[in-house]
Formats: structure tokens, C-alpha cells, sequence
């Protein structure tokens, strides 16, 4: 049923209260269980070299599941999408429990990848928050839900030591524990969605378009990517949250490993992760308002230069755990800064038609580079070392950077069309 034009700004707050509880609960979950997904897969495959496949598997189902995700919500909203998503990470999560209660590190990928999911519902849901957002605030929109992933993620990493002994009477490692929580976690935010999210924002923003925009046609998969393909700022929007999450992604799953052979204990490498998520994710509203009043491309900007501060923090620290800290912390603002502006960037780029497709194939580009990224991230430790890492991802800037620079702004810094 069509919404009268009197009623969306209470339409628009309700679904921003749901997909920002959703985004707590999917916040806490992912969380809880990224903090030790290294170290897990380290203990369950006996090595060290293939710790970093753990958190690739993770973002490598993320990306695996993007487009048909995007699929499924092109056809029939973003609530079907998000409850399949979190299901498929429940289950996910318990997967990674019995491939580590018996020792099979085929079983754990299956699982990370599986628990992947959880990642895409969140990261789908910052593009919900946009679906019926007023252009000249849909950067705020979306970073208000992205905002709320801090209240989660910075409890989830910090919850991981309890929620190990939780398990430790059942013969399960106690770095498995957080992804029995994040299952039950996962199972909630399932329901919330399924419960609460209605009427459906994208198919609301649908029924709202003008008459020639209601083609099916417009809609389509292969339509997304043509949108994509004939925008230069569009292009520039997916290569910004690619690169970021790449970087991000690499250095931060490597993290914990280089603490630990500087002797932080679990308790610590928590903490620096928290503080590093709460960078990720506490800030963005600030750069949605950055990135709704100086433009798109100035915030991206800002991403490039906290994000070769970060590198370069990081990677000189050594022994210091505060420099540590520091840096990672400079790493989740950075990808902030990228995400919100990035986002924004897109669905302000493509036709509304084509945006749920053209957004499941920026979910898809960062997930599929940051999975390479971090596969290779274990093996560039283990060869060359932790500051050799961060200078790859600090190396990997250079192409965004010239790209933003080659990227003309609108005349008079308005917002584009679309």
C-alpha cells in the first residue's frame, strides 16, 4: 500500500529504531566472534600460517552471499534478505563449534564462511537506512545505522573471554565459545527483522518512484552493474569502500597474532580490538554529517589520511601495545570514513531502480578483495612480518587516491542526480 507523503518522516524513524536494533544485535555477534578467529584457526590447524584463512573465509562468504542476497532483495525487499542472511550465520557459528570441538579445519572455513553472513546483513542494512532517506541526508542516514553497530561490537570482543569458559565443561576450545553466543545472537536479530520490519523499505522507496521507473527490467542484476559501469563517481564510490575494507581487513585479523608474539594476552588483544571497532564504527555519524555538508569525495579524502596514519602507526609499533592500539584505532576510523562517504556516493550515483543490485555489487567488489587481502595477510606475517603488512596496505592507497583526484565534482559541490 502506498505511503502518504505526511507519513514518512515517522515511517522513516520507526524503520531507522528496527534496523538500529538490528544492527546492535548483529553488531554484538560478529564481534564476539571476529575477536578470536585467528587465534582459533591458529590452535585448530596447528599453524600459523594459516591463521589469516579464518577471517578470509569470513569476508569470502560475505562476498559469496552479496549478489544473491541482493538477488533475493531486489525481488522481494530487504527483509527477506537480512532474516536469510542472519539464519545462514547462526548456523555458521555453530558449524566453527564443532569443527573445533573435533579438530577439523576444512569444517572451521565452512563454518567462518557460513558466519560470514551475518557481515553482509549488517553491512545491507546501512543501504536500508537509505532506501527512504531525503538525498540530502542520506549520508547521515546511513551512518546512523552504522553507528549502531558500536554498541555490539565493542561489547563483543570483550565478552569473548567469558563466553569461552562458558564452554570450558563441554569439551569445547574456549576460543570457539564466542561463536556459540553469536549463533543465539544471530537467531534474535533474525526475528527482530522478520517482526518488526514492516512495511519494507526498499519496496516502500519502490512503490514511491515515479511510473518509469517501475520496469523490472531497471531492476535487474545486469542493470546494477551497467549503472555502476556509466558513472565515474559511481566507480569511484566502489573502488573507495573496496580498498578501505581491503586494508582494513588485513591488517586488523593479522593484529592479534602480532600481539601475541609481543606477549598480550587475551584480555589485551580484546581491548585493542575493541578500540579499533569502536573507531570503525562510534564515529560515523560525524562523517555522515562531514560527508552531507563538504561532499562525498572531501570525506574520502579524509578516509585516505587516516588510513596511512594507521599504517604507519601500526606498523612501527613493535612492542608497544598503546602505539598498537593507536594505530588500529586509526584503522576503524579511516574505514569509516570510506564506508559512510563511499556508500553514500553510490546510492547517489544510480538510478533508484538499480541501486538494491548496484549495492550488492559494492558488497561483493570490497568482500572479494579484503577475502584475497586477508588470505595473503597471514602469509606476508609469517614471511616478512607484521610492518611489511602495513606498508602493503598502506601501498594499496595510491590507486584511490589518484582516482578521487581524477573524479570531477559537480558544478558548485551539489549533490549528483540519482
Amino acid at each position: 500500500m502506498p505511503v502518504a507523503a505526511e507519513d514518512l518522516p515517522a515511517l522513516r524513524r520507526r524503520i531507522s529504531a528496527v534496523l538500529i536494533a538490528g544492527q546492535i544485535l548483529g553488531g554484538l555477534g560478529v564481534a564476539t566472534g571476529i575477536a578470536l578467529a585467528t587465534v582459533l584457526a591458529q590452535q585448530v590447524s596447528g599453524t600459523e600460517s594459516l591463521a589469516g584463512l579464518a577471517p578470509t573465509a569470513m569476508v569470502a562468504g560475505t562476498a559469496v552471499l552479496s549478489m544473491p542476497l541482493a538477488a533475493l532483495m531486489t525481488a522481494r525487499g530487504r527483509r527477506p534478505g537480512l532474516v536469510l542472511a542472519y539464519l545462514i550465520g547462526a548456523v555458521g557459528g555453530g558449524l566453527v563449534v564443532v569443527a573445533a570441538a573435533l579438530g577439523n579445519f576444512p569444517l572451521l572455513l565452512v563454518g567462518m564462511a557460513a558466519f560470514g553472513a551475518a557481515s553482509s546483513a549488517n553491512l545491507q542494512s546501512r543501504f536500508a537506512a537509505a532506501d527512504l532517506a531525503e538525498p540530502q541526508h542520506r549520508a547521515r542516514a546511513i551512518s546512523n545505522v552504522v553507528w549502531a553497530t558500536t554498541i555490539g561490537a565493542v561489547l563483543g570482543p570483550n565478552i569473548a573471554a567469558p563466553a569461552g569458559r562458558s564452554v570450558s565443561g563441554l569439551g569445547i576450545p574456549a576460543a570457539a565459545g564466542p561463536f556459540l553466543w553469536a549463533s543465539v545472537v544471530f537467531l534474535l536479530s533474525a526475528l527482530l527483522v522478520a517482526v518488526l520490519l514492516r512495511p519494507d523499505p526498499l519496496l516502500t522507496a519502490r512503490a514511491l518512484a515515479p511510473a518509469d521507473e517501475q520496469s523490472p527490467a531497471a531492476r535487474s542484476l545486469p542493470a546494477g552493474f551497467a549503472a555502476v559501469t556509466a558513472s565515474p563517481r559511481a566507480r569511484l564510490a566502489l573502488v573507495t569502500v573496496a580498498i578501505a575494507h581491503t586494508a582494513m581487513v588485513s591488517v586488523m585479523s593479522m593484529t592479534p597474532v602480532a600481539l601475541g608474539h609481543h606477549g598480550a594476552g587475551i584480555d589485551l588483544i580484546g581491548l585493542v580490538i575493541s578500540g579499533h571497532i569502536a573507531g570503525m564504527y562510534a564515529f560515523s555519524p560525524v562523517m555522515g554529517r562531514l560527508s552531507d555538508r563538504f561532499g562525498r569525495i572531501s570525506v574520502i579524502g579524509l578516509a585516505l589520511a587516516l588510513l596511512a596514519c594507521a599504517a604507519l602507526l601500526a606498523g612501527t609499533a613493535g612492542p608497544s601495545h598503546p602505539q598498537t592500539a593507536a594505530g588500529l584505532f586509526l584503522l576503524g576510523l579511516g574505514w569509516s570514513a570510506a564506508l559512510v562517504s563511499g556508500s553514500a556516493l553510490l546510492t547517489d550515483s544510480v538510478p533508484q531502480p538499480a541501486r538494491a543490485a548496484a549495492q550488492g555489487l559494492s558488497d561483493l567488489t570490497m568482500n572479494t578483495a579484503a577475502g584475497v587481502g586477508g588470505a595473503t595477510a597471514g602469509l606476508v606475517v609469517a614471511v616478512a612480518g607484521y610492518g611489511w603488512l602495513n606498508l602493503a596496505a598502506a601501498c594499496l592507497l595510491l590507486p584511490l587516491g589518484a582516482l578521487a583526484l581524477f573524479t570531477r565534482r559537480p558544478p558548485g559541490g551539489a549533490l549528483p542526480k540519482g
